[in-house]
């Protein structure tokens, strides 16, 4: 693919990810998001709807793991890196998940901070930033 197309085909993409970003109140439920703006230390913890926030975390998750799919195949085009970042993306959903929900039915303000990197791994496009230096060195050698 020449690199004109290749530059504009991730320009797309990562445009899609600032979109999911810059509308994740409008597009997404998350109590969270103005919980972890504010002084949560200080706040009391956000009324929620379990399976709701799940099926929202899970869907912004998917959108995002595609999107990322999406920018590694267009770099690389590489089936077998896809292969392999698909199974990743899968194997952390649901370790992340299993986490985040223990956190979320059993909050306690001294684990605030590692919950809050948690979901961070899971509504934000994390895996990519790791994932693209990994497989470029990967590619060189």
């Amino acid at each position: 693919m020449n690199s004109l197309p290749k530059i504009i085909a991730v320009g797309v993409l990562a445009g899609l990810l600032i979109l999911i970003r810059v509308f994740e109140n409008e597009l997404f439920y998350d109590p969270y998001l103005l919980f972890f703006q504010d002084d949560y230390l200080r706040m009391d913890y956000p009324n929620r709807e379990i399976f709701k926030l799940t099926a929202f975390t899970t869907l912004r998750y998917v959108l995002n793991s595609v999107i990322s799919l999406g920018i590694i195949y267009v770099i690389f085009r590489d089936r077998s890196m896809i292969k392999f970042a698909g199974m990743l993306y899968i194997i952390a959903y649901i370790i992340l998940l299993l986490f985040f929900l223990y956190f979320v039915l059993n909050p306690k303000q001294e684990d605030y901070l590692i919950f809050f990197y948690i979901r961070r791994f899971l509504i934000q496009p994390i895996f990519l930033l790791l994932l693209l230096p990994a497989f470029y060195y990967f590619k060189k050698s």
